[in-house]
């Protein structure tokens, strides 16, 4: 049974927020890889440390979508680009780890 992909308002910004080209190449990476099994590790999908945020990351080139998975759902909630070892979430540090955990630093 495949499993919806829901975005938050947030992850929505996010995504229209990229180019055209990434937004194809990352939501080719979602359709693909996480409708049939999200929290399979392979070399695109990482569970991350534990954190009271998110628990996945696809990773896709150098885009990501941080996501947790519901039942029969995959809530992406973060959108972003990799850049060395930073988060960029529209255009800023994403510091989801601070006191403000769905706002970018800054």
């Amino acid at each position: 049974m495949p499993f919806k992909i829901v975005f938050t308002e947030e992850a929505e910004r996010q995504f229209c927020s990229l180019p055209s080209r990434d937004q194809r190449i990352l939501e080719a990476a979602i359709l693909s890889r996480l409708q049939q099994q999200p929290t399979t590790p392979t070399k695109a999908i990482k569970r991350l440390r534990p954190n009271p945020l998110v628990e996945f990351e696809l990773r896709a080139e150098d885009l990501r979508a941080l996501y947790n998975v519901e039942e029969d759902e995959v809530v992406v909630l973060i959108v972003g680009r990799k850049v060395g070892n930073k988060l960029i979430v529209e255009g800023e540090e994403f510091g989801g780890h601070q006191d403000h955990p769905a706002e970018p630093a800054g």
